[in-house]
């Protein structure tokens, strides 16, 4: 598995990172560890949840990915290999959306007392917390930084000035700082004046900021949960318009040149981007993990990347 560096940590993680959204209620446990062990021994490390999911499938109550995790890693004996990520802030029955300090550490103590580990690697917030001071929302971070429980942190639905309202909060009062953002990112441009709210996707702003600040962008729904490759999967209103049409028509273009599928470009577009944006891959079955894998071999030349970056245009 090819790496990269995440952010100013000087850790490299792996280059696709694994979702593990729907691991113990879509994906039973069986399913789940077939595709966690696949994923290793592929050479893949980096392992993303969050304390929330999946609590809108059947009702669940929350936490079900968290607590397979946490039992994979406990029979596989495998927790000093795995570069471990989870979330805090949006809500779920009983916890409310927010980033207040009280709440970052208790969610923080829940996610480590269910996966039974005793600390992350990466902990996110999840979403932009705008009724809580920053300064609150920082320094919680930076306290489970310095008690051991959470080695880096990241920002996840954020807009670029307030990463770097959050880079100068940190850096004057010397806490930890957001090493990476994950966002909603995909191939297809939003339509002009839509969002996809409540998240946040990451447009030309973030990437200017995250390459000028050397932040590591993350994609999130980067393939649309099959959007591109199943007809029975429309794509959401926001990615309608004509010059998506001409996008997807190069996309398809290019996928037929090199003889990969439309999916496996998309990674390879965006591992091929300056700078390098990683993308979070998720899958029901092994034939959806090893495609997505795959992606990792294909080859783009500077033709191709030029032609899938200008088609389109807004």
């Amino acid at each position: 598995m090819k790496t990269l560096q995440l952010g100013h940590t000087g850790v490299q993680v792996s280059a696709l990172c694994l979702g593990a959204m729907y691991f113990g209620t879509r994906n039973d446990q069986a399913t789940s560890f077939r595709i966690l062990d696949a994923y290793v021994d592929a050479g893949g490390t980096f392992i993303d949840t969050a304390n929330i999911y999946a609590h809108w499938v059947n009702k669940s109550p929350s936490g079900e990915s968290e607590t397979l995790l946490g039992e994979w890693l406990r029979q596989r004996g495998n927790r000093d290999r795995i570069f471990m990520a989870s979330k805090v802030g949006f809500g779920y029955p009983g916890v409310p959306v927010g980033l207040r300090a009280s709440q970052i550490e208790e969610e923080c103590n829940k996610s480590l007392q269910r996966m039974g580990i005793d600390s992350f690697d990466l902990y996110y917030a999840h979403v932009d917390d705008r009724k809580t001071p920053l300064e609150e929302t920082l320094a919680a971070f930076d306290k489970l930084v310095k008690a051991g429980k959470v080695r880096f942190i990241g920002a996840s639905n954020y807009r670029a000035w307030r990463l770097e309202e959050a880079r100068w909060l940190s850096q004057v009062n010397g806490w930890a700082q957001f090493c990476c953002i994950q966002q909603h990112y995909t191939y297809l441009h939003l339509r002009p004046g839509t969002t996809v709210s409540p998240q946040e996707f990451a447009n030309e702003d973030l990437h200017d900021y995250c390459a000028s600040r050397g932040i590591t962008l993350l994609a999130y729904s980067a393939l649309q949960a099959g959007s591109y490759i199943r007809p029975d999967r429309p794509f959401r209103l926001e990615y309608g318009g004509t010059d998506n049409e001409k996008r997807l028509a190069t996309l398809r273009e290019v996928a037929g040149e090199i003889g990969a599928t439309v999916n496996q470009v998309i990674l390879a577009w965006m591992l091929n981007s300056k700078p390098p944006v990683l993308p979070l891959i998720a899958a029901s079955d092994l034939d959806q993990l090893n495609e997505n894998i795959a992606a990792l071999d294909v080859k783009l030349t500077a033709d191709q990347m030029d032609r899938l970056d200008k088609a389109g245009p807004h």
